[in-house]
């Protein structure tokens, strides 16, 4: 999908010096300064984001959803194959932009509506690209009791886990249900951030991943700021909250609770009444 050309315009080889020049420029720097360099590179690069068959298979997932936001999911390959080395080279030098969300509800099923960010169709294409490389490296690390926005996994699946685990007959008769109330457009910026920059250094990387949090949502025209949350509507927004909820998950199981969670819905199955309270 990439030219070689273009992977040498935006990395020019450096030449190599001449033996003289090499004395005129004095020793190495020392050994350690690599060992910083190479500590450093925690988590999947942006190298890796914009490889060609990553990007073809998340161009493939977003024409699979459809929609559209002024340009249509049909358009998305014809404007890739003419911007591509544009678009790769702002993502490789970490100064893309993402654009606001669209706002748009849609009715729940307890009532009410619930209010999504629905990106553009290329930040959907670049949302799909990240998340398709870090899910396969964070999701195998979150709890065996998660079942929410996870590969092979589904609601059906978690009700099929609380009967398998088959925590009543074991004698926890009493279930908290537990729903973190407007839990996706809460969520703290920073933590978060800090959560993510535990797995992934690349500092490219972490600024894309926070430019799609802080883009805003354009509403009625008027481009509002998003300070907190994770806008629904995304491809990466559940994976963002999956890492968010997993440090419920292991409190969870630091206390010895057995529970069942599906997104910000989680069942805590408990002996009492009393129990249950606390």
């Amino acid at each position: 999908m990439w030219q070689k050309i273009e992977l040498e315009s935006a990395f020019p080889r450096r030449r190599r010096a001449t033996p003289e020049a090499r004395r005129r420029k004095g020793p190495k720097p020392a050994a350690a300064n690599l060992g910083v360099e190479s500590l450093a590179a925690v988590g999947p690069q942006m190298e890796v984001i914009v490889e060609r068959d990553n990007l073809r298979k998340a161009l493939a997932q977003v024409r699979r959803r459809r929609g559209s936001d002024g340009m249509t999911v049909d358009e998305l390959g014809p404007y890739l194959k003419e911007h591509r080395p544009e678009i790769r080279n702002h993502l490789v030098t970490g100064t893309y932009r993402p654009q606001p969300a669209r706002r748009a509800e849609i009715p729940k099923a307890a009532g009410g509506k619930r209010p999504l960010g629905l990106p553009t169709v290329l930040d959907r294409f670049i949302q799909q690209a990240v998340l398709q490389v870090l899910q396969a490296v964070w999701d195998p690390s979150f709890s065996e009791y998660s079942h929410g926005f996870r590969p092979g996994r589904s609601a059906q699946g978690a009700v099929r886990a609380a009967q398998t685990y088959n925590y009543i007959a074991a004698g926890d008769r009493w279930v908290v249900d537990l729903d973190i109330e407007k839990f996706f457009a809460r969520v703290n910026h920073g933590i978060l951030m800090g959560l993510v920059a535990k797995r992934v250094s690349n500092r490219r990387l972490l600024r894309l991943i926070r430019g799609f949090l802080t883009a805003g949502v354009l509403t009625d025209r008027l481009v509002g700021p998003t300070d907190e949350g994770t806008p629904q509507g995304g491809p990466l927004s559940p994976l963002l909250s999956n890492l968010m909820l997993d440090e419920l998950d292991r409190e969870l199981e630091r206390r010895g609770h057995r529970f069942v969670r599906y997104a910000d819905d989680c069942k805590i199955y408990v002996r009492s009444r009393r129990a249950g309270e606390r």
